[in-house]
């Protein structure tokens, strides 16, 4: 049902000797069981007679549906454990189509279950200003994916998600999103929690907070990857448009990627062109248990194949809760369990600019591991319950550029005697430069 309000709101606007008027914005009810007062009993039909700046209230109940947006509108649900999308057989829970509604802007999306959809179950493309908050999103990703490296996903899926093999997009996905928020949502039963790529443009200035991600098992919990631009499936490829200056903050990210090996929050680029993941921070979280470490850093391509540099620099890691994380693989190794890994792998691509601090790391093999042509700089973390507090591991990982250097000053190591003493952590491999060390935990504790 429609409900216009017709009053105007009058600003004056003093300065500029001027008036305006902001007309305020519908509010439309759906009702899986429709009601005199409560018309719609799709979501897409709402969403289809909705003007922009309107408000869809959404009853509770199972709207079997996939929900695509391309205006700026508010759709709330109820409750979000009673308020369903189920997207059985459909591509998507909810799309929010920036690439077909250009300058689209000013969505938000709160109050629901979204389950059950072959893709991702909330994606949003080419969009700024997008919330995404209080929502569950379940047991999405149901399209089979297998790994391959190719620049294209899942059977059927469209064209402009170029790197996508591995999974289908996760529970949800930003791509060419900008300054928008996620937070306060369950992610659980998908093959990545949240992904942030940038497929279709530049992907920045987001904000991911407070999110519970659990128990994802293809794919890490949150995932900050530069893929391909649309179009260039092949090579050459193009240089990526860039995953940047996005803040990761206050999350959950517990038991992803345990059958194939994702990390709890992953910094990527995918080995296909010039790569740009950087001056993104990972500040505040909780990652334990995960499949490939609690925070990876990747570079795949690089001077070992005459191929530019990847930009991965200038990433901040800062404040974390990291323990019991699964070794890292392939090209990027680790000995053993492993924490933090800051890791070009073969290709050689210098990390530069990446700022580790204030990270209480437990009952890893190794708490930080760095394999990168680069200085890498260290200091006020715990290290607690390692063999290898910090561990220079190019040399573990068959890597032909083994340039780089650790200055681990400034940490605790498990014990007040410093690195290798009876109780503390120890060092792994040459060029790390651990005193003075802190005889005390970093955080006071």
């Amino acid at each position: 049902m429609l409900y216009r309000n017709a009053n105007l709101v009058v600003c004056s606007l003093a300065a500029l000797g001027a008036l305006c008027q902001t007309a305020a914005g519908a509010t439309l009810c759906v009702n899986a069981k429709p009601t005199p007062t409560c018309t719609y009993s799709t979501i897409g039909a709402a969403v289809a007679a909705a003007s922009a700046g309107d408000v869809i209230q959404v009853s509770h109940g199972t709207y079997r549906e996939e929900v695509t947006i391309g205006k700026p509108i508010s759709l709330l649900g109820e409750n979000s454990n009673n308020t369903i999308i189920d997207a059985t057989g459909l591509p998507n829970g909810i799309f929010v189509d920036g690439l077909d509604n250009a300058g689209l802007q000013s969505v938000t999306i709160s109050g629901f279950t979204v389950q059950n959809a072959e893709y991702e179950g909330v994606l949003v493309v080419n969009a700024t200003d997008v919330t995404v908050s209080g929502n569950n999103l379940l047991n999405n990703d149901k399209s089979p994916s297998v790994f391959t490296g190719a620049t294209n996903g899942c059977p059927g899926q469209p064209a402009f998600e170029t790197d996508e093999t591995g999974d289908c997009g996760g529970g949800l996905h930003l791509m060419g999103v900008a300054d928008s928020i996620v937070s306060g949502n369950n992610i659980t039963g998908n093959a990545d929690g949240i992904l942030i790529s940038d497929d279709t443009g530049e992907s920045h200035g987001n904000l991911i907070v407070g999110n519970n991600i659990t128990d994802n098992p293809l794919e890490c919990g949150i995932v900050l990857a530069s893929h391909p631009p649309m179009g260039h499936t092949s090579p050459p490829y193009a240089p990526h448009y860039g995953v940047d200056h996005n803040t990761v903050s206050g999350n959950v990210s517990t038991n992803n990627g345990v059958k194939v090996g994702g990390s709890g929050v992953g910094l990527f680029s995918d080995g296909n062109g010039l790569g740009r993941t950087s001056e993104n921070v990972i500040i505040g979280n909780t990652l334990t248990g995960n499949g490939l470490g609690g925070v990876a850093l990747h570079t795949h391509v690089g001077p070992t194949f005459g191929l530019p540099a990847d930009d991965m620099n200038g990433n901040m890691i800062i404040g974390n809760v990291i323990s019991k994380n699964l070794a890292d693989l392939d090209d990027t190794k680790t000995p053993g369990r492993v924490g933090i890994n800051i890791n070009s792998g073969v290709g050689g691509s210098p990390v530069v600019g990446t700022v580790i601090t204030q990270n209480e790391i437990s009952d890893e093999d190794v708490d930080i591991a760095i394999n990168t042509p680069a200085v890498v700089d260290i200091h006020l973390n715990d290290l607690r319950d390692g063999s290898y507090g910090v561990a220079n591991v190019c040399a573990y990982d068959g890597a032909s550029i083994c340039t780089g250097s650790i200055n681990a000053t400034e940490n605790y190591w498990g014990c007040p005697q410093g690195p290798g003493a009876h109780g503390c952590s120890a060092t792994y491999g040459t060029g790390i430069v651990f005193t003075p060390w802190l005889q005390q935990h970093a955080n006071g504790k």
